[in-house]
């Protein structure tokens, strides 16, 4: 692989829509602060760099602006559908080794899976503390689900609430979100309704402060989260497989697969996927 940055927009088909990620091959000899350097530099949410790997197919670390994280959806279905593109891998399976385990990816011949981590649920938040990190309160309008911590390879704080309007019309206190975000070690807030625009299982908005992102219009890690959520307490009015819709209100639509594999009550196999294209 030759050393170049490319841009590409993940979780959508049109340069308008998903959300951009830079991805920089070639990356083997990039020191944690050069890689860092670029991250700012390129200005994206997240830049993935590929490597080489003794333990997998390819290695890739992820980098936002302002610092490193163990994993990145949007930025792995960039990397791959570009890898594909370009001529570098075909269609098949393979596996990258990251920061949180060595996880496998389905190439397909205009999308990709990514698998992540069979979910883990912590801490039920209680709506009081989650009030002030949005300027109008949450009290009379969340849903009826619990507030939540769930990982399926980064922590997010689950947040339901009612409808479509209350979605669109929250405005974060970023300072809020940071510092909770920080007290219970997750990236930030996954704001979500059952609710949606174009018959999908969810619509969702994402706010991660504490990397330096007021708002993401694409996220895979979250999402797979949410969908292990949603199994779990609303496992009656879905089959495992989900459309999650996220970035209208950031006029950048975009469009998530999740596909859940279930063995009785236990998830067994998470997997995330979407489309990409080079900005």
């Amino acid at each position: 692989m030759t050393n170049l940055i490319y841009k590409v927009t993940a979780f959508s088909d049109d340069i308008n829509g998903g959300n951009p990620a830079g991805v920089v091959l070639n990356a083997d000899s990039f020191t944690e602060s050069k890689m860092l350097r670029i991250a700012q530099e390129v200005g994206f949410s997240e830049t993935a760099f590929v490597m080489n790997s003794d333990l997998a197919d390819y290695r890739v670390r992820f980098f936002t602006p302002v610092d490193e994280v163990d994993l990145c959806g949007h930025a792995t279905v960039a990397a791959f559908n570009l890898l594909r593109d370009i001529g570098i891998i075909t269609t098949g399976e393979y596996t990258q080794e990251t920061k949180a385990g060595i996880l496998k990816l389905q190439i397909f011949d205009t999308y990709i899976y990514m698998a992540q981590n069979v979910p883990m649920y912590y801490d039920v938040i209680d709506k009081d503390e989650i009030d002030g990190c949005f300027e109008s309160q949450l009290s009379d309008y969340i849903s009826d689900m619990p507030i939540q911590i769930v990982s399926t390879g980064l922590k997010d704080i689950m947040l339901p609430v009612k409808d479509l309007e209350t979605l669109f019309a929250l405005k974060p206190n970023l300072n809020l979100i940071n510092d909770i975000s920080r007290k219970y070690d997750v990236v930030g807030i996954h704001a979500f309704c059952l609710e949606t625009l174009h018959n999908g299982e969810a619509h969702v908005r994402n706010f991660a402060p504490r990397y330096g992102i007021s708002e993401e219009s694409a996220t895979g890690t979250s999402n797979g989260a949410l969908s292990c959520y949603l199994m779990k307490y609303l496992k009656h009015r879905f089959n495992g497989k989900f459309v999650i819709e996220q970035g209208y209100s950031m006029k950048r639509p975009s469009k998530i697969i999740t596909e859940l594999r279930c063995n009785s009550d236990e998830i067994i196999e998470v997997h995330v996927g979407g489309s990409a294209v080079l900005i």
